[in-house]
């Protein structure tokens, strides 16, 4: 055999052990994610179970709460009236929903029972899902990248759990009060199936804690490049207006009061993510200045 012949079968063969080692490191790549998807779906599944099992005071205590006038958001709204009865119109205190919830299907009742213990398993899972990201992910940063995404976790939690207490607390009672009392005629009269009233307190408390990531997504979005504090700090005129817009539809009231409260935490957290983009780029820069000068 000629040495080109034999050369050109080592290098045949060479790249074929490549490719296969190539393979093989993908397969045990899904095989580790297969793993901490088994796991989490192992923890969300138990805290299922706990929700189920503790359905009556999830749906009388929590899912059904914003319904009532007692809730403690009316409560605090009644208490600013009163504080400061010449700025705040009356009508910001609320004191009465009057609406009838009903359920249209023979196993609709049921059916809602499972899907909010699920529902209710997944948002307690939320930390240890991310735990269970981050464990994937960690093996394939370098040193310094693990360091400063070390609280990811933590982070992550922290703003979602925020996100989804200032859903339930605040934008959720507002909407629902809004939506239950709004009538186009005194003659139709408002009646719901719980469906529907289910549907909309959880888009609105869940919707929330995952907009509440948004420094989260900006810090990965920086970390790789795409996006940077200047263009954050020129676009803010425009990330204003979109905030508002979004507070207009998530608070469907006509008080200006209620958009404000929705659109302040907004307004942070965009500032929050500038703060995080800047850091970012400013450890980008020291880092290829260090570089350069060796």
């Amino acid at each position: 055999m000629s040495e080109n012949k034999k050369k050109n079968l080592f290098d045949s063969i060479k790249s074929k052990g490549k490719s296969l080692e190539a393979e093989m490191s993908f397969f045990d790549h899904i095989d580790i994610l297969r793993k901490h998807l088994l796991r989490a779906l192992a923890v969300v599944t138990l805290f299922t179970c706990g929700a189920f099992y503790f359905s009556d005071f999830i749906w009388h205590s929590i899912i059904m709460a914003p319904k009532d006038p007692n809730f403690w958001t009316y409560r605090m709204m009644c208490k600013l009236v009163e504080a400061f009865p010449n700025v705040i119109s009356q009508e910001f205190c609320i004191t009465k929903i009057e609406a009838k919830i009903i359920n249209t299907q023979m196993a609709g009742q049921f059916t809602l029972l499972m899907n909010s213990s699920i529902v209710a398993g997944l948002m307690l899972g939320v930390p240890y899902i991310l735990f269970e990201v981050w464990l994937f992910i960690k093996p394939a940063l370098l040193e310094a990248e693990r360091k400063s995404a070390s609280g990811f976790v933590a982070f992550a939690s922290l703003l979602f759990i925020l996100g989804v207490l200032f859903g339930y607390y605040i934008i959720c009672p507002m909407s629902v009060n809004f939506l239950i009392n709004f009538t186009v005629s005194p003659d139709i009269e408002n009646t719901f199936q719980i469906d529907s009233y289910l549907s909309t307190v959880l888009t609105l408390t869940i919707g929330t804690g995952i907009i509440f990531q948004l420094p989260v997504v900006i810090y990965v979005l920086s970390k790789l490049g795409v996006m940077t504090p200047q263009f954050m700090r020129k676009s803010r005129r425009y990330a204003a207006i979109l905030i508002l817009v979004i507070a207009a539809i998530v608070t469907p009231t006509a008080d200006p009061y209620t958009m404000l409260i929705v659109a302040l935490p907004l307004f942070l957290l965009y500032e929050l993510s500038i703060m995080i983009s800047a850091n970012i780029q400013k450890k980008k820069l020291l880092a290829e200045k260090e570089f350069y000068k060796n």
